[in-house]
């Protein structure tokens, strides 16, 4: 008799455990997924005829496994020329991002920040190691005045603080301590690529999902981890194992309190021209008083021919679509009492069912990579799955 394994929403982190239990031959998998579609944000929509995802999607790891196996399903085009630019409003100037000696050596006060710089190294960056939050972090690497030009206001409005000292974790900002000189620094050893079909990741949903049970439009009105059952529509089904990708305070009617997130207001601008942006920019970050934290031109991802272009802007929001969860100490404390809950065979992984930010799609496939190679060994994981890179 197979085992029966329940995943709770059919997001990419969802779709990937679906797809490799699929291949264990004595499971029997059923997806419940709240919207009408598969892929969540990743899902790639289309408007003025133009394909986009809600936030650009494109792919990065440094695994050669995680690649294989995506680009075996739905074959990735390179996006290695990708760069990202930062609008630094007092300059007048856009610098390339994350920062690098060969911009900063161009600015108008580079002879202070040069000054601040060495200040720091003559410190052996004691500020950096012994920050307690993102401000100490950044100022303690490189200085107050490269820290005011691209951090400060950036992550004010990217996390709606008032002070950056309220951001009390850090391992997921680019280190300030290894700037380099040319623009492509932080982007080596890495793949970066997007698919080539028109409909972006959308085959690979329906691919991994194919030998699964899905419900959509589906939520639980009950659900005990410790037995494994759960109520839907009324009706009591149990299962051997549960992973769970979404919020994990929602498995357990919020009885710590809520875990808060972040979303984005997603704005889609079609521009009467075939390009807005520069050759191999896909990104402009804004480092000022906008609301908006970036704009997007889908193009340099999807190569889509058109004589118009979709550019995408982003405005952070509280709770809204995106779900960013919140890299602050007291959310993560808060997630891991959920997690502390889970029992034996019930996982939580994905961006949500992590609750860590730096959870990508190349993560989300480690994550069900991880978890599958520990069913097949009979070994048992803590909560959230790990990956090698994120961590509490």
């Amino acid at each position: 008799m197979k085992k029966k394994l329940l995943i709770i929403g059919g997001g990419f982190a969802g779709c990937c455990v679906a797809h490799l239990f699929s291949k264990l031959n004595n499971w029997e998998t059923t997806i419940i997924e709240k919207n009408n579609f598969l892929g969540d944000g990743v899902r790639t929509n289309w408007y003025g005829g133009h394909p986009y995802t809600f936030g650009p999607r494109h792919f990065l790891t440094p695994y050669d496994n995680v690649y294989k196996y995506l680009n075996e399903i739905i074959p990735l085009r390179s996006c290695a020329e990708h760069e990202f630019l930062t609008y630094v409003e007092r300059d007048n100037d856009f610098y390339a991002y994350p920062i690098n000696m060969s911009d900063v050596k161009r600015m108008p006060d580079y002879d202070l920040i040069n000054k601040e710089m060495t200040e720091k190294k003559g410190e052996n960056f004691i500020g950096s190691k012994n920050a307690k939050n993102l401000e100490d972090y950044w100022i303690g690497s490189v200085g107050n005045r490269l820290f005011d030009k691209f951090i400060d206001k950036y992550n004010k409005k990217m996390w709606l603080v008032d002070d950056c000292k309220e951001i009390d974790t850090f391992n997921w900002s680019p280190k300030g301590v290894t700037l380099k000189d040319g623009p492509r620094a932080a982007w080596t050893d890495i793949y970066s690529g997007y698919p080539y079909a028109a409909n972006g990741y959308n085959d690979y949903f329906d691919i991994a999902t194919k030998e699964a049970k899905v419900h959509f439009n589906t939520t639980f009105d009950y659900i005990d981890l410790e037995k494994k059952e759960i109520l839907i529509n009324s009706e009591k089904h149990k299962f051997d194992m549960i992973v769970n990708t979404i919020s994990p305070d929602l498995l357990f009617k919020r009885k710590f309190g809520k875990l808060n997130y972040l979303g984005r207001e997603f704005h889609k601008i079609i521009f009467p021209v075939e390009e807005v942006f520069p050759k191999n920019v896909y990104f402009l970050y804004y480092a000022n008083d906008e609301k908006f934290t970036r704009l997007v031109e889908y193009k340099k991802f999807t190569h889509h021919k058109s004589p118009t272009t979709l550019v995408g802007m982003e405005i952070p929001v509280r709770d809204g679509p995106g779900a960013y969860p919140l890299p602050f100490k007291k959310d993560q404390e808060l997630a891991k009492k959920y997690f502390n809950l889970f029992p034996d065979d019930c996982y939580s992984l994905g961006r949500a069912g992590s609750y860590l930010y730096g959870i990508d799609i190349d993560d989300c496939i480690r994550q069900a990579m991880i978890l599958c190679d520990a069913v097949k060994s009979g070994s048992k994981l803590k909560y959230p799955v790990p990956g090698d890179n994120y961590k509490f």
